[in-house]
């Protein structure tokens, strides 16, 4: 950030930050990360849940980072508790471990914004990083006013399965024919918005790909999430697999994902070039992708989300045919990324979150019309 940026941002009232972790030396290292910055101030730090909850109540922070192991009560219970009764942008701070990406993921389908992960403290590089990370995510949190209200969790919080004899029913039949692909695109809020969109799409549908900001760690545990509640098979991408109806495959946090075709055939493609737009996955490259490689027989869906990833590359798909929804201001936790998108002339509709997947069902009908007509 430059420095006349600092000076503008300094200028006005600080970003004020809690921080709730149990542990002595994390909540030292968070404040002093927190204070380094001009923009921001660590309003004070609470060691479990219910000293957090009289600090909200008396010094009214802007956002808090939030531990998922703590004494007395967890963060997971502490979270579902304060976004029901004060809803407000929360950083999770997470270990690398297994139990811990599955809480992080379910904090995030509680209301959880975003999550960091704790890197090691032992070398100064790691200090740096996390720090350079949490600050950038504490202040792109704040700053993108995310709404509660509306959010993707007041959605279903679980599928309705199809029952068999359902899936002979209009227009679920008539998607099994289709030549489409479908392509998502998501960031902050998208875990829950992916799964909220993935849930009404029947068994049959053709093949997702969705590019989700996320670490390597949490893709797998993600993608196996969806994969125990909804219709669709559901599994994070491998390099070089044949793209088949039925199917949603996730980008791996490591890598880009991308379409490829080959003998008639798509297959994906992986590649760990550099971050694009700051990320790796990066929703442009798999839209620019999509253009390249399937054109008009693509339907490209933007979700909620901080920044402009994939703007670019969804108005390369309008332009090479494709048909493009975006998740309206009202149901997206972050309009950053539809808005973006939207402005630039990518899109040709623009809808709440619950009306996407019926809306692309919809689409994928006029197509089968077309094609017999």
């Amino acid at each position: 950030m430059s420095a006349s940026a600092l000076r503008s941002i300094s200028a006005k009232r600080k970003i004020r930050v809690l921080v709730v972790d149990d542990s002595p030396s994390m909540c030292r290292l968070l404040e002093q990360i927190i204070n380094n910055e001009p923009d921001m101030e660590c309003v004070g730090s609470a060691p479990d849940p219910y000293v957090a909850r009289e600090m909200i109540k008396a010094l009214n922070p802007d956002v808090i980072t939030l531990d998922v192991e703590m004494p007395r009560m967890n963060g997971l219970d502490f979270l579902e508790k304060l976004m029901r009764l004060r809803p407000m942008p929360v950083l999770m701070v997470s270990s690398l471990t297994s139990a811990e990406s599955g809480a992080t993921l379910q904090a995030l389908e509680l209301g959880a914004m975003d999550f960091v992960l704790k890197q090691s403290m032992a070398t100064p590089q790691g200090v740096r990083s996390m720090a350079a990370e949490i600050t950038m995510k504490l202040r792109d949190m704040v700053e993108s006013q995310p709404k509660f209200s509306q959010s993707v969790r007041a959605l279903p919080a679980s599928p309705t399965k199809v029952a068999e004899q359902d899936a002979m029913d209009e227009p679920i039949c008539r998607v099994q024919a289709s030549r489409k692909i479908i392509f998502i695109g998501s960031s902050t809020g998208g875990t829950e918005a992916v799964r909220n969109f993935l849930s009404l799409m029947p068994p049959n549908s053709p093949a997702i790909l969705i590019a989700q900001h996320m670490p390597e760690q949490f893709t797998g545990p993600f993608a196996r999430r969806l994969n125990a509640t909804c219709q669709m098979n559901v599994k994070e991408a491998e390099h070089n697999e044949r793209i088949q109806p039925g199917h949603v495959y996730v980008a791996p946090g490591h890598s880009h994902l991308q379409i490829v075709k080959s003998g008639g055939l798509y297959y994906t493609y992986l590649s760990q070039s550099e971050p694009v737009n700051r990320h790796r996955p990066s929703v442009d490259v798999l839209f620019d992708s999509a253009a390249r490689y399937v054109g008009k027989n693509a339907i490209g869906v933007m979700l909620t989300g901080m920044g402009k990833d994939g703007a670019a590359g969804m108005l390369k798909m309008k332009e090479a045919g494709a048909y493009n929804l975006a998740q309206d201001e009202s149901s997206c936790v972050v309009f950053g990324m539809p808005k973006a998108a939207i402005e630039l002339g990518a899109t040709h509709e623009v809808m709440p979150l619950s009306g996407l997947p019926e809306r692309v069902l919809a689409q994928l009908v006029v197509e089968k019309r077309e094609g017999q007509a």
